[in-house]
């Protein structure tokens, strides 16, 4: 796989990264396995797929455990390894109706690197991100209790997820960010009017989560039948049938340029997704190997300029995110 750079200072990675989430995490849950798991993860280090990324509050906790079980086996060394801290439940997990609750009390922080490590399996983690921002905390003083933990060796950069400009900037004011991460896909294009390109101009990655519309633009998903029961996306506005219906236009445009392209729905959602930047590196998510091919594979698909233009030009998706 290509490689492109997280940042203007960041380390090379494959083109197109792996979110490591529904693994132990909100969708599917009668379908996770982590023999077949652990397997796609170390697939995907062979394929070039050098970003994984997970958080603490996947599962929570299995998530990283399940990773760090993967990379143990002598692949570490050759990934950059993303995980975040700032999320946390309040009793229960997401499956028993927890409420996620932002935690960015310095005090949390110190505790939770430490935690992340050992659940890792590792020394130190290549990039900590930043969840949520605490509107409880002032950003700085989160960020600091993070930056302590690059001075102490146990992390090499720092990134956040979720934020506007504004919140970039403070946290620069304390330690240089290495990347953004937010929710970004041809039916979720909120980051392009001003985070992307400010990140772009300050030479920060941005890291797209849920690149394939949680799925949706792989044309899998026609309605709510087609999710497992007690999958997390039946609750969310997208996916109701009304909304699901109305935003097939954008699967079928999709699909349309991927059959003259021969290529998948999905590596042209991707590869769109890669063209808004030069630090942009996609972090799908799978637990199976077919799909993780598939998703490696947009590394190779370059749409021309009117593909670019004709997705550009698609409708804004019917339905809120959350």
């Amino acid at each position: 796989m290509r490689t492109t750079s997280l940042g203007s200072r960041g380390p090379l990675v494959g083109a197109v990264g792996l979110g490591c989430m529904g693994m132990t995490h909100a969708y599917d849950p009668a379908g996770r396995d982590d023999a077949t798991s652990i397997a796609v993860i170390r697939e995907a280090v062979d394929l070039g797929v050098t970003l994984i990324d997970t958080a603490d509050v996947y599962g929570p906790f299995t998530n990283e455990e399940l990773v760090g079980r993967a990379l143990g086996a002598g692949l570490r060394d050759g990934v950059v390894l993303a995980t975040k801290v700032g999320l946390t439940f309040d009793g229960a997990d997401l499956a028993s109706g927890g409420q996620l609750v932002r935690n960015g009390r310095p005090e949390h922080i110190r505790q939770a690197v430490d935690a992340s490590l050992r659940r890792l399996g590792t020394d130190r983690i290549d990039l900590y991100q930043l969840h949520r921002i605490d509107p409880e905390v002032p950003i700085e003083e989160t960020w600091g209790a993070m930056a302590e933990a690059v001075a102490a060796g146990k992390v090499l950069r720092l990134g956040l997820s979720e934020v506007s400009v504004d919140e970039i900037r403070r946290a620069q004011a304390v330690h240089p960010v290495a990347s953004v991460q937010s929710e970004l896909s041809l039916w979720t294009r909120d980051p392009l009017a001003e985070v992307l390109p400010y990140c772009e101009s300050e030479g920060i990655g941005f890291l797209p989560f849920s690149p394939l519309g949680r799925g949706f633009l792989t044309g899998s998903i026609g309605s709510a039948d087609d999710l497992p029961a007690d999958d997390w996306r039946r609750t969310l506005p997208r996916f109701q049938e009304d909304a699901l219906a109305a935003n097939q236009a954008l699967v079928d445009a999709v699909r349309a340029i991927a059959e003259r392209r021969g290529a998948t729905p999905a590596q042209t959602a991707l590869a769109w997704v890669i063209a808004q930047g030069q630090y942009v590196v996609p972090i799908p998510g799978t637990k199976t190997p077919k799909y993780l091919a598939d998703n490696a594979g947009a590394a190779s698909v370059e749409l021309t300029p009117e593909e670019l233009a004709q997705l550009d030009a698609l409708p804004a998706p019917s339905g809120s995110r959350y």
